[in-house]
């Protein structure tokens, strides 16, 4: 009988071990997707994946499976997967997928979770309004992962030579641009451009700073604001502060203009620093996209998100907030040099002692993304770049320009 209450005790005592009145109880297991742009990547995740696993406390294994990206067919993959009753519990995740997978009903709306998670302040409330702009809700229905911002690279020996400060407000931003804007060798042609300008595709980024900067909105391009915004970046070029190139400049040529020495500003990310620490060595710095009437920079994001399929919802969101707080947090920003979101791994040397770094988190505040529409893609590839060239050549006026781009995107 004695041995018969022992065994009855440590029964009980593993049953008490296993379960746990209002937490997360009993053993289960959470599938994951991801994609990750090089091995190396992959090993991080699985990585977080096996540290999450021995250290959460409370039963939950977590299987991270990875998926490719191909060009974005990943998240067609996804949304093919759940659709069709299967797919993950949780998974990695895109803003511009947003819409797609709540008007299907293939999300889990966060708000109960976030309401009682202790962790919620450490994400900037901008970042919760990105999300609930992009499910065109109240609610969150996407994590805060990790994101890169947008931000003005420039040479400090151009600033010097040319004694220019770095600019603080928008119109010295402008004014620096017709400063840094010079003739080296004294045979009357301009050498540097004070202006790296991006027309061609992918360009809507840097230009929403100027829309925004004079007090517009992407909500209505044809404001006097939002018209006064599109009239100085086509003074930029006009006046000849940016290269003649520059509605047919991309990515590669704005990144070759400013390696070159040929323009001393540029915009692009925290993703292109190493390379510009290869070229100039200490003689390349950066500062946030200054502010006007408005203060605006382009956001580039990777979130997590759950699945409806999920059943162990509690146990899932425990992985989320690992990944947008915790631990893993801060492997996976540090292997990838992405943009922490958590306030707490912001703070950690590593990222405080990165130039580029504290430039991306001190803009992450005022980042955002262009409203994800029906229209939105065919806008971004070929409506934009067409009207801003022929703006930036005079074949219409910033009013003209800001209409097309306002039916283009908006439909009126």
């Amino acid at each position: 009988m004695r041995y018969r209450k022992t065994f009855l005790f440590m029964m009980l005592l593993g049953i008490m071990a296993t379960f746990t009145l209002g937490a997360q109880t009993r053993p289960v297991t959470i599938t994951h997707w991801y994609w990750a742009d090089n091995p190396n990547y992959s090993k991080v995740m699985q990585q977080i994946a096996a540290e999450f696993n021995a250290t959460n406390g409370k039963g939950i294994t977590v299987v991270a499976q990875e998926y490719p990206w191909d060009g974005g067919a990943y998240s067609e993959t996804l949304f093919r997967a759940v659709m069709g009753g299967g797919g993950p519990d949780t998974s990695s995740f895109k803003l511009t997928s947003t819409p797609l997978f709540t008007a299907n009903g293939l999300l889990v709306n966060l708000d109960p979770w976030l309401a009682k998670w202790p962790d919620r302040d450490k994400i900037d409330a901008s970042l919760y309004n990105t999300m609930r702009k992009a499910s065109g809700t109240n609610s969150v229905y996407v994590m805060p992962w990790n994101t890169q911002v947008l931000y003005v690279y420039y040479r400090p020996s151009m600033f010097r030579r040319m004694g220019v400060k770095v600019p603080t407000t928008y119109e010295e931003f402008l004014e620096a641009c017709r400063k840094l804007t010079f003739d080296i060798d004294g045979d009357g042609k301009t050498d540097v451009y004070g202006f790296g300008m991006r027309g061609a595709r992918g360009g809507h980024e840097p230009w929403g700073s100027f829309i925004q900067a004079r007090g517009g909105t992407f909500e209505d391009f044809t404001t006097p604001q939002a018209i006064a915004g599109m009239q100085d970046f086509i003074d930029l070029y006009r006046k000849g502060y940016a290269p003649p190139t520059a509605p047919m400049d991309g990515f590669n040529e704005i990144i070759a203009n400013f390696k070159s020495g040929k323009t001393a500003m540029t915009i692009h990310h925290i993703g292109s620093s190493i390379g510009m620490i290869d070229t100039f060595g200490t003689d390349v710095d950066a500062f946030p996209f200054p502010g006007g009437v408005g203060r605006w920079t382009s956001m580039g994001d990777t979130e997590n998100v759950m699945l409806k399929g999920c059943k162990e919802r509690d146990a899932a969101f425990e992985w989320l907030a690992y990944l947008a707080t915790g631990k893993g947090q801060e492997m996976w920003c540090t292997a990838t040099g992405n943009v922490p979101v958590s306030k707490d791994v912001q703070k950690l040397p590593f990222f405080q002692n990165n130039r580029f770094m504290k430039v991306s988190i001190e803009g992450a505040p005022y980042a955002g993304i262009f409203p994800i529409l029906d229209t939105t893609t065919e806008w971004i590839s070929t409506i934009w770049p067409n009207t801003v060239a022929a703006a930036l050549t005079g074949k219409m006026t910033a009013a003209e320009a800001m209409r097309q781009l306002q039916k283009g995107l908006w439909g009126k």
